[in-house]
């Protein structure tokens, strides 16, 4: 049986393994556009801040050593036609420009995801730069050691990132952010103007609900910024850290797409064309919380739906879970972390939702040093579920979002959380735990919405 794998990132290594696992006997042919594969965006801000020496330290996979496995690794490949009715691929060769015809019996797209690049007039000034692939990561690292003053457009996960990283090797920034708030499809407004706050504390500075309208050059070789509110900023480069888009046009009109143009796939991550599977960011993922499908580009998620895909390429072994969009960052010496729904997003999906918001010291006073953990708990009244938490504290809190992610992935109400046991060691928490806490006072705040005794 002949199995082909489009792209090779996580999902792609992810599918390949378990492909060779539980199918020894398939030939495996993956299709490649990069000389290299699995390198962690993530890497791009790390080195930037100094914390990676070397971007080539964090690829962890190479194919060397699938080709010694007997998987034909055709790199520097780009895939230009896949015909799902006659099951062929027509391919390029990048360095020859050779065109290479090829069969499957069983299909993988793993292609990713592409830059959402924003319509502003002098976007293509070569002083602006992106930031997603390794490429990318040594243009913005090099371009960034002759310019000091960087504006960082974009107030998700990688452009709060990246601001810390160009902060840690000296560079002075200004972040713009189109929406009201920071991180906002992650945490609700006190976590992220605690956020905010942490940033202009390290001297960032932070310009949320900012339309960025214009680059122009300036006669003194800098690069000025507009905005819609009519305010001009002067700086050396820019670094756009914008959204991404699905990448399977290689499939339009073969298989069932979303609006947005992510894949549509079953449990077992299996298209509606039964000889072909989808994984990553090119496809949509069930989302728990809210019990529908949802675009949610994560690098953890493609690895799940690669594994998964290769597990059940020939026979169906094992259906997805879903997700709870689990994610979190360390920032200034600040874990911030969350699960599940906002506050603001379980309202649009129409719940009865409400919060509580807790801080306390993680642990005794009585002990020899302490932090705060900051946690925001969001619930529905009606059926009582967690929804979902945020979290912020410079103690480590990120596994507490994944305990959350569980708590939300088996349907678990405020009450289960207030009292499920952990541990207790005045080492590491209280008597009860800080989730039991924070459930115990959501539970409370309900007595009190009820008028109960």
């Amino acid at each position: 049986m002949k199995v082909a794998i489009i792209g090779c990132t996580h999902a792609g290594i992810s599918a390949m393994n378990e492909c060779l696992k539980y199918n020894p006997d398939a030939e495996i042919t993956v299709y490649e556009r990069h000389a290299d594969i699995s390198y962690l965006s993530c890497a791009t801000y790390l080195h930037i801040g100094g914390d990676v020496k070397d971007l080539g330290d964090v690829f962890y996979a190479n194919p060397e050593e699938f080709i010694k496995k007997g998987v034909h690794m055709r790199m520097q490949h780009d895939v230009i036609k896949i015909d799902a009715q006659a099951h062929t691929i027509l391919a390029q060769n990048l360095k020859t420009r050779e065109l290479l015809h090829d069969k499957y019996d069983k299909l993988i797209l793993a292609t990713g995801s592409r830059t959402s690049i924003p319509v502003i007039a002098g976007i293509e000034n070569p002083k602006i730069l992106l930031c997603k692939t390794c490429n990318q990561a040594h243009q913005l690292s090099e371009a960034s050691k002759n310019n000091h003053k960087i504006a960082v457009l974009g107030g998700g996960y990688a452009g709060v990132e990246l601001t810390e990283g160009f902060v840690k090797s000296g560079h002075e920034i200004v972040l713009f952010q189109r929406n009201d708030q920071l991180l906002d499809e992650y945490v609700d407004t006190t976590i992220s103007e605690r956020v905010k706050k942490l940033l202009e504390d390290n001297h960032v500075t932070v310009l949320t609900g900012t339309n960025v309208s214009r680059f122009s050059d300036t006669k003194d070789g800098h690069l000025k910024i507009s905005t819609e509110d009519d305010n001009e900023y002067i700086v050396d480069m820019v670094a756009i850290c914008p959204g991404v888009l699905p990448q399977s046009d290689l499939l339009k009109g073969q298989v069932n797409i979303a609006k947005n143009g992510a894949i549509i796939t079953n449990a077992y991550m299996q298209t509606s064309d039964p000889d072909i599977f989808a994984a990553g960011d090119v496809t949509e993922i069930q989302y728990n919380p809210t019990l529908t499908s949802k675009y949610i580009p994560l690098a953890s998620h493609a690895v799940r739906q690669g594994t998964l895909d290769g597990m059940n390429l020939f026979k169906r072994r094992r259906k997805s879970m879903g997700s709870q969009a689990t994610s979190g960052m360390l920032l200034f010496g600040q874990t911030i972390a969350c699960t599940g729904l906002t506050l603001n997003a379980a309202k649009d999906a129409n719940y009865d939702a409400h919060h509580v918001y807790f801080e306390s010291n993680y642990r005794p006073d009585f002990m020899p040093t302490n932090t705060k953990i900051n946690i925001e708990l969001v619930y529905d009244r009606k059926s009582r579920r967690v929804l979902g938490a945020q979290f912020m504290s410079s103690h480590e809190v990120a596994q507490s979002a994944n305990t959350v992610s569980v708590i939300i992935q088996n349907n678990n109400t405020i009450d289960d959380l207030a009292y499920v046991d952990m541990l207790f060691s005045p080492n590491f928490d209280e008597p009860f735990n800080y989730l039991n806490l924070v459930a115990q006072k959501a539970i409370d705040k309900e007595l009190d919405y009820w008028g109960m005794d």
